[in-house]
């Protein structure tokens, strides 16, 4: 099961009170005030660990609670501190927050039509980034806080403070240097598999890949880069309709992107208009993803009729840079990786 986004409800831990208490011992009859301090409450804190690729974890269990700080208690002991509570997330999770207070009140506001507005909190990309989502409460003080040269008994402690909660959306949006865009069967599983080891579900038929795969291409020297194989937009994906907003998310972080055109038009559509609907659908979606760069990969140059087409292709996108290929037949491949190095290739 790939989760790559979803509401959590998150509660640090609250502040342990202060103690009041006096010092009663065999020959200390009237000793002074001996109240310990509370423990500080736990903190709710969201870890980038890159050996988490999804977010399915808090599908089953989309809570992260803290512990409460203990309480003070007499002989100035202090309450020990709650234990903080580690949420691991994939690298490219961007956290949100949403007015709600808890799970039942977010509900009742997704179920308005006002909705929900969020508000986003943090965007974690690093490996081993961390970032406090609740902090926990502050720790009460015992009586002992209290004493002075006119009140050498003190009975005022104070309570420990509450600590944050609310509901959160978890957001995962795939970091890759380059991403394939296009239509369903337009050969992106294909292509992926030959640049790299990524082995994604390929089949005659829409849709085959239902989730973002990302591969590792390795350009020797010790340099590589990472492509995602974004699945199949439609028509309208800006929109969300099929699934738009599921899949177009994940090509907000890539530094170029790939169209990749079925050239051929095997599937009974042009690939002039292909490449003006994903234009048009990648920039109503995204206004800056529009002035990304881009190039136009040919594929299923291997079949009738594409030479044909890929003429009146050049003509009509003069000054947009193609590179004709065949994912299946594995031929045009060394021009592609040649971009990819120049472009956003990188040392390891």
């Amino acid at each position: 099961m790939f989760i790559d986004h979803i509401r959590i409800f998150a509660k640090a831990g609250d502040g342990g009170n202060g103690h009041v208490s006096f010092r009663r011992e065999k020959f200390v009859p009237r000793g002074g005030p001996d109240g310990g301090d509370g423990g500080d409450g736990g903190h709710v804190v969201l870890v980038v660990d890159p050996s988490t690729d999804n977010l399915r974890q808090y599908h089953f269990d989309p809570k992260l609670i803290a512990e409460d700080g203990q309480h003070g208690s007499r002989f100035k002991r202090t309450g020990r501190k709650g234990k903080t509570k580690i949420g691991r997330v994939p690298p490219g999770t961007v956290v949100y927050r949403a007015p709600a207070h808890d799970v039942r009140e977010a509900v009742a506001m997704e179920r308005s039509e006002a909705g929900i507005e969020l508000e986003p909190v943090a965007d974690l990309t690093e490996n081993g980034q961390e970032f406090v989502l609740c902090e926990g409460g502050i720790a009460g003080k015992g009586n002992t806080h209290f004493k002075s040269a006119t009140n050498q008994t003190p009975t005022e402690s104070t309570p420990g403070t509450e600590g944050e909660q609310g509901v959160f959306y978890l957001e995962l949006r795939r970091i890759a240097d380059a991403g394939l865009v296009g239509f369903p069967n337009a050969g992106k599983s294909t292509l992926i598999g030959k640049l790299s080891a990524a082995k994604p579900k390929v089949a005659n038929y829409p849709f085959t890949t239902l989730q973002p795969v990302v591969g590792v291409v390795d350009f020797g020297g010790f340099r590589r880069c990472t492509v995602a194989d974004i699945p199949g937009l439609i028509e309208g994906a800006h929109e969300n309709r099929g699934l738009g907003h599921e899949f177009l998310r994940h090509i907000t972080r890539c530094r170029t992107l790939l169209f990749v055109l079925d050239m051929a038009g095997s599937e009974g559509r042009e690939p002039i208009s292909d490449l003006e609907i994903l234009r048009k659908e990648v920039r109503e979606y995204d206004e800056e993803l529009g002035d990304f760069p881009w190039i136009v990969i040919a594929n299923k140059m291997d079949l009738e009729g594409a030479e044909e087409k890929l003429a009146v292709f050049r003509a009509r996108f003069p000054k947009v840079k193609v590179i004709p290929i065949s994912a299946e037949m594995e031929e045009g491949l060394d021009e592609l990786k040649a971009y990819l190095d120049e472009s956003v290739g990188y040392k390891v």
